[in-house]
């Protein structure tokens, strides 16, 4: 088989993650996300992405309730994925009852929301945001999640972000959602604005990591 013939045959979401995969490891190995999976930060730390991911999730979460009825992006709406509820579970745990008086976005998480509300006017924009996110919180989220259980003793509130009880076995849910997006109606050139999106979408959270960590020295525990 040539390399062309390869290529065309190759499911469409293999393709949206090898092109996806240098810009996903530069999210994974930021200065952040280094200090937070290396146990080098206090709760507050932790806490601090929290609060972005309230943002980020809400602007998602809009997109996701006008695209209930749509033909293409409606495919793509889980309620059990919904993460507002834990987040706001866990923002009541980590900061306080006042939270929601207290808690603002960065500038790279308000960035973020705004390019999420743009690119979801289109389905293959909307999931570009979707599959970053709910994705990586499935599968490499767990390892944060079993971090700072243990390190922070949350042993409900504060980490049910990382909870996905209601989706049964991960790894088939995951199968699911690959095959919808080999089997969405999209052409060439609507794939490769998917897959534009998609580096976007993680340029966006690599922003928001490198926002975070310039507040690092406040929260490394010494």
């Amino acid at each position: 088989m040539s390399v062309a013939t390869e290529l065309e045959a190759r499911p469409f979401s293999a393709e949206l993650r090898a092109s996806t995969r240098v810009v996903h490891e530069r999210a994974n190995h930021s200065t952040y996300m280094n200090a937070l999976l290396g146990g080098e930060l206090s709760l507050a730390g932790y806490t601090q992405l929290a609060i972005q991911y309230f943002f980020i999730y809400q602007a998602i979460e809009r997109a996701t309730d006008a695209m209930t009825g749509d033909p293409v992006g409606g495919e793509f709406v889980f309620d059990e994925l919904r993460r507002l509820p834990a987040l706001e579970r866990d923002l009541a745990h980590l900061v306080g009852p006042d939270w929601r008086s207290t808690v603002r976005p960065l500038a790279s998480t308000e960035a973020y929301t705004a390019r999420v509300a743009e690119a979801a006017q289109w389905a293959g924009g909307y999931v570009a945001h979707h599959y970053t996110r709910y994705l990586g919180d499935i599968a490499g989220g767990q390892i944060i999640r079993r971090l700072v259980e243990k390190k922070f003793d949350l042993a409900e509130a504060g980490s049910l972000f990382y909870h996905f009880d209601d989706l049964g076995s991960a790894p088939a849910f995951r199968d699911r959602y690959r095959a919808k997006l080999d089997a969405a109606p999209w052409d060439d050139t609507a794939r490769a604005r998917v897959i534009d999106e998609t580096l976007v979408a993680f340029e966006h959270n690599v922003a928001v990591f490198d926002e975070l960590a310039l507040d690092l020295a406040r929260y490394r525990i010494t």
